[in-house]
Parts: C-alpha cells; structure tokens; sequence
C-alpha cells in the first residue's frame, strides 16, 4: 500500500527527505481493530512535533486524523461492520493514517457524520476528543452548566479552538471569550460563537477589563502557554482554573498558589495509550459529535483542502502548521 512516511528525525520541513513517499505492507487487523481504508487526513502540530523530535530506527508513519471505509473487522469487534463509513484519531503508540490502509482499535472510532464528505469529517476527530475531553472530563463542566461563569480560549482560531469554541458555546453556559491576533481569525471565532475576542499578542488582561471582566473563571491555553503564563495567571479569578494542551519546556506551577488556581492537563491519546477502562468513551463522544453535526448543532472545522495524500503536499500542510498561521484544520483527500 502507498504510504506516507519519515525516517530521519529533526529534518526542517524543506527538506525533501522530511516526509517521503513509499510501499508498505498491509496492516492486519487484530482482535478488537478494524481495517479502514483511508479516504481522508487532517494535520496537527502533534505530527510535526513527533516528525521533528522522535527518532525512529525505522520509518514511521505520522497522521492523527482520518475519516475512511471500514474493510476488515478483526475477531472480538462488535460496534462496527465491513462498509461502514468512520472517523477517528487513532493512537499514538501505533502506526498512523498517512497511508492508505490502517488498523485502529473500534473503542475509539466513531461513525461519520452522514452529512459530511470524507475531507469535512477526517478535520474533526482528534480536536473533538481534545475539547470535549478538555471542557466535560479534565474541566467537569457540567453540559448545561456554567452559566454567569467565563471561558478564555487562548488561541481559539487553532484546530482544537475552533470546536472548543463551539462545544462551550452550544453544550454549556459559560461566557466565551476567544483570542485571536488577526482580523480573519477573529472573524472565524466570532462566526463560531465566541461572544467576545482578544488579541494575545497584547496583554490580555486589560482587554478584558475593557470588555467588563475582572478576571475569568477558567483560561483553557492551546499554544503558546509558556509565553502567556503570567498574563494568564493575572487574568484568572481566585480559585479559577487552568488547562492546557501543548508542550512548555518546563511549567512552574508555584506562581498559581496565591490564587488557588487549579491545573488540568489534556493529552486525547492517554485513553488510548493506557488503554484504559473507559477507552470506549471515545467512540461514544464521536458518534455525539457526529449527531450534532449531522443535526447542525456544530459544523466541521476545515480550513483548507490540500489536495491527494502525498509527501509533498503533506510537507506543505507540516510547513503551515509550523508557522502557526493556520486557521481551522489542514485536510488532505485521496491517494
């Protein structure tokens, strides 16, 4: 099968040899996996994370999103069927979707959204399961709760904020203030429901102040915390909370003492690392974002199609999540 793949860590993504074209063979579907052919891809930062930082002794294929064809099904699976159209993240600890069948275990594999085409669906399953995961499991904001209480998304127009933004927005009561540095981002997080927006290249804390909030209740940080800790911690209430996705050199968590502030961390692989007891509750929070979009509660995330599934446009979307320029998710189609 045709596969997209890297074998040398740490090469810019420039570089020819970052990401290269090759043929691997099938994958065979264990117990409880499901074969999918790949229909389509979205990109992360967590591909070009692992692209620039992970050494390999052999080559590795990245992509943590996909939406595809059910083909195979292995003994003990029992949620899905050959010919079922799906969507999901897969894990991180095997190999990923830059190719054109894969294996992944059914537990967190939801079914696509019926209203969505392949390149529309394969942009929502990992930031889902990340800001679902983030607000209702590490948060434990209640669906319906929140309200008189406010949420700063510190980078909001990324992959994950963009359906945070409208999870807050629609499941709960939370006031949503979402940051934003350029006039069309801060357009595309108005569209999907922010009440309010602040430029984070700014200090924020005055901003809000401007816009009538003290402080703020919960600050969710996507990119960047190291350098937006302090502002962060000035802006958040006494006894307010703080979680966070990306990956700081180091994080002293002393500084958020005085105000009793709580940390939460989200990793969406954890569940599938571990392989934990509720590792199901993925495919059951995917079919909810499935019916919800199919519903027209949320709408798909995609910012921009780049085209087939290869190494060169696929060293294109690497270079644009690098430069942290991209506004809703990167998706690729076909191989």
């Amino acid at each position: 099968m045709k596969a997209i793949v890297y074998t040398q860590h740490g090469l810019p993504i420039d570089d020819p040899q970052a990401l290269v074209d090759t043929e691997l063979p099938m994958p065979l579907a264990g117990p409880h996996d499901l074969l999918v052919e790949v229909r389509a891809v979205s990109v992360n930062p967590v591909d070009t994370k692992i692209r620039l930082g992970s050494a390999v002794n052999e080559p590795r294929v990245l992509g943590w999103d996909a939406s595809g064809i059910v083909r195979a099904v292995g003994a003990n699976v029992t949620l899905f069927a050959p010919g079922d159209e799906v969507f999901y993240a897969g894990s991180i600890v095997r190999p990923g979707s830059n190719s054109q069948f894969q294996t992944v275990d059914e537990r967190i594999v939801g079914k696509k959204p019926a209203n969505l085409g392949f390149a529309e669906a394969a942009a929502l399953p990992l930031t889902s399961i990340t800001a679902w995961e983030l607000l209702f499991d590490r948060l434990r904001v209640p669906e319906g709760g929140g309200e008189g209480k406010s949420l700063l998304i510190v980078g909001a127009g990324g992959g994950v904020g963009s359906i945070l933004t409208q999870l807050a927005r629609r499941l709960t009561k939370l006031t949503v203030i979402g940051s934003a540095s350029r006039d069309a981002t801060r357009e595309w997080v108005t569209k999907l429901g922010a009440h309010h927006t602040v430029d984070h290249t700014r200090p924020m804390q005055p901003q809000l102040e401007e816009l009538g909030f003290a402080n703020v209740d919960i600050v969710i940080s996507l990119t960047h915390t190291d350098r937006h800790y302090q502002d962060i911690i000035d802006a958040l209430a006494p006894q307010g909370q703080l979680a966070l996705i990306d990956d700081p050199a180091t994080l002293d968590a002393v500084p958020l003492k005085r105000k009793s502030i709580s940390l939460h961390w989200e990793l969406m692989f954890t569940r599938s690392m571990f392989e934990t007891a509720d590792m199901v509750r993925q495919h059951e929070l995917l079919n909810r974002v499935a019916a919800m979009i199919e519903d027209g509660t949320l709408t798909t995330t995609l910012g921009e199609h780049f085209g087939t599934i290869n190494a060169a446009n696929l060293r294109r979307a690497h270079a644009l999540i690098e430069s942290n320029r991209a506004i809703g998710k990167i998706v690729l189609e076909n191989f």
